[in-house]
């Protein structure tokens, strides 16, 4: 049940459990610390040569579990703030950039379709889980940092909203999850120069393995694939089309009843144009509320 809270470009997460099935009325506050390195910018339509970019990331996020329809159902929010340095070329000259500040907000409510009855801390405790079907949808915020007169920004002066559907199957100790995604971009009319930049969807699958312990820690290997992404400034059609590939491990340690941390790994498998970089992070989760 813990968020993903990776300062990584939105088609790139890797998130396993985000479909869980979560007592409803339960509360989730997550501090947490990420850490990339390489070819990696808030705006992943941006292609980069030779890049050496480290971006240190504090994160924070609130979570709300609550029923919808009789189904469980969660609303999220995650805040982070950047700090970046580093060099790169783009577009054959070399660029340098140290900056901080606010990353874009992502709003999220997901709900499970098919498998996931809303039910009650007590009551869930005989629920066994099957398949589950469910969708989401997640908003970024354009309030994060931004300049218009450098091409590397923390924040992306932009909506973007992702619409996913995804499955949760258990089979024994194992639950095994497929996840397909789109993420569509508003126009940036104030790029670079006063310059308008327009990007097509990009679109992602997600698929992995999740190995539970009767202790309640929980181990997974996921993958993601995504393509796409096309950028068009001022009419000019850019050569940064994606189709790109990583893999991910994630594991999650409870403390006690309340308390819980999870660790996380991720790295560039197959990179066709831009945002090739490897990812480290920790967060920790303190739950309550639902009967706790």
């Amino acid at each position: 049940m813990l968020l993903l809270v990776a300062s990584a470009p939105h088609a790139q997460e890797l998130e396993p459990r985000l479909y869980a099935n979560a007592p409803v009325g339960l509360n989730f506050a997550i501090a947490g610390y990420s850490y990339t390195t390489g070819g990696v910018a808030a705006d992943p339509s941006i292609p980069f040569d030779n890049a050496k970019i480290d971006v240190s990331s504090a994160v924070l996020a609130y979570a709300h579990s609550f029923a919808a329809w009789g189904r469980s159902a969660k609303f999220d929010a995650i805040g982070s703030y950047s700090s970046l340095s580093g060099r790169a070329d783009v577009a054959g000259q070399t660029q340098t950039r140290d900056v901080s500040g606010w990353n874009d907000p992502r709003l999220r409510f997901s709900i499970n379709l098919h498998g996931a009855p809303a039910l009650t801390l007590r009551d869930i405790r005989s629920y066994r889980q099957r398949l589950i079907v469910g969708a989401s949808l997640t908003a970024w915020v354009p309030v994060g940092q931004y300049d218009e007169q450098r091409l590397v920004n923390i924040g992306t002066h932009r909506w973007s909203l992702k619409p996913e559907l995804g499955m949760s199957q258990a089979v024994g100790p194992w639950i095994v999850e497929l996840i397909g995604a789109a993420q569509f971009y508003e126009d940036n009319d104030d790029f670079f120069g006063n310059r308008t930049r327009e990007q097509a969807p990009v679109y992602s699958v997600q698929g992995g393995g999740i190995r539970l312990f009767s202790s309640g820690a929980w181990l997974a290997l996921f993958a993601t694939y995504y393509s796409g992404g096309r950028t068009t400034v001022d009419g000019r059609r850019g050569s940064d089309f994606k189709d790109n590939s990583r893999i991910g491990v994630t594991f999650t340690l409870p403390v006690n009843r309340n308390n819980s941390v999870k660790l996380y790994a991720n790295t560039g498998v197959s990179t066709r144009t831009g945002s090739d970089f490897d990812a480290l992070g920790i967060a920790w989760q303190y739950r309550w509320g639902g009967g706790l």
